[in-house]
């Protein structure tokens, strides 16, 4: 199959949609402690939805599985145990800071670290990508990208303090809004998240071996990264369960998934949105990468762009910049403009190395 970046790109967007759409249903839970209902809807995103979509899209998964090395396999799920990290923690930046603001501190380091250390570690940075037209366009719209993302970051941060300055500070329950007071730990959270959350993109770059085995076993090439994705996130799942699992034991919120006081089936069908809406943001993921052809590095660059996209449109649609100025508005603006820009770019680039 020849690649095709342009549909890479357009699958990176549905990605991005999904990612930024995923804690849109848990806004609406109601009776149960965040460490519940993330715990639940974790059950959808990291076992559930992986394992299903695998076996229905993948060939011989268990046997592919067995058939891999396993220190392939402990990297695998090495990289998810401490991807989960950020991945946890990703959910308290968004509390703390909304989405809009929170997605992008956390999400712009990400894609630093995840799109650049892969091809630093193998040589490739300085090697063939430097000295191709189609390889330094990609680097120009990882770069381009990186400026979009801090951009939005900054509109995002204005955003905050005109908030502040207009008392609309309000409870997050209430309004939807983040506490003005919890901006400084938001941004520590936000830092340790995007940093962690890096180490997804290493977890996928180990699984090189599980996608030539599955492929091997006859698998659609728009599907070889499912059963990567089976054993990273089985790592994330390991992390968040036991954090969860803590935080049940000493809040006493172990009841609250049985208990008659709230909207059960309510609360259950949200936490399965959520979740599975979560898991799709890597379905098009590795359907993305699968297009990008030689620099497929460059997808996570792509899949972090989209999510800012479509979190900052979420975050308009949810009035997390009510009471912002028509110059921090302008900002954010010009940053979805370059961030769109750069996906254009990243799959031009690409494109242009498939051709030859």
């Amino acid at each position: 199959m020849t690649p095709n970046p342009l549909l890479g790109v357009f699958f990176h967007w549905l990605g991005g949609l999904a990612s930024a759409s995923f804690y849109v249903p848990y806004r609406s839970v109601r009776g149960w402690s965040w460490e519940v209902f993330w715990l639940l809807g974790g059950l959808f995103s990291w076992i559930i939805a992986p394992w299903l979509f695998a076996g229905l899209r993948s060939h011989d998964l268990l046997a592919v599985l067995a058939a891999t090395p396993p220190r392939t396999l402990a990297l695998c799920y090495l990289f998810g145990f401490l991807w989960g990290f950020g991945g946890l923690t990703y959910g308290l930046t968004v509390r703390y800071l909304g989405i809009s603001l929170g997605t992008a501190i956390a999400l712009g380091l990400t894609a630093a670290f995840g799109t650049l250390i892969p091809p630093l570690v193998s040589g490739e940075l300085f090697g063939s990508l430097i000295h191709t037209r189609g390889g330094l366009i990609v680097l120009g719209g990882v770069a381009i990208a990186l400026a979009g993302i801090a951009v939005v970051g900054k509109a995002g941060h204005d955003k905050e303090l005109e908030q502040a300055a207009l008392h609309l500070d309000l409870p997050a329950g209430d309004t939807g809004q983040p506490q003005a007071k919890d901006f400084r730990k938001g941004v520590a959270v936000a830092v340790f998240s995007g940093i962690m959350s890096s180490c997804f993109a290493y977890g996928l770059d180990a699984g090189g071996p599980i996608q030539r085995l599955t492929l091997a076993h006859g698998t659609d090439p728009l599907s070889q990264g499912l059963p990567v994705l089976v054993v990273v996130l089985l790592g994330g799942f390991t992390t968040n369960a036991v954090w969860c699992a803590y935080l049940i034991a000493r809040n006493g919120s172990a009841r609250q998934p049985v208990s008659p006081d709230v909207p059960l089936t309510r609360n259950y069908l949200l936490c399965a949105l959520g979740g599975t809406a979560w898991y799709l943001q890597f379905f098009f993921y590795t359907m993305g990468e699968s297009q990008m052809g030689r620099y497929g590095f460059s997808s996570w660059t792509l899949h972090m762009s989209s999510i800012i996209i479509f979190a900052t449109l979420w975050g308009l649609a949810l009035k997390e910049w009510k009471g912002a100025s028509a110059r921090s508005l302008g900002v954010m603006t010009l940053g979805l403009v370059i961030l769109i820009g750069a996906t254009v770019i990243i799959g031009v680039g690409n494109m242009l190395v498939v051709r030859g």
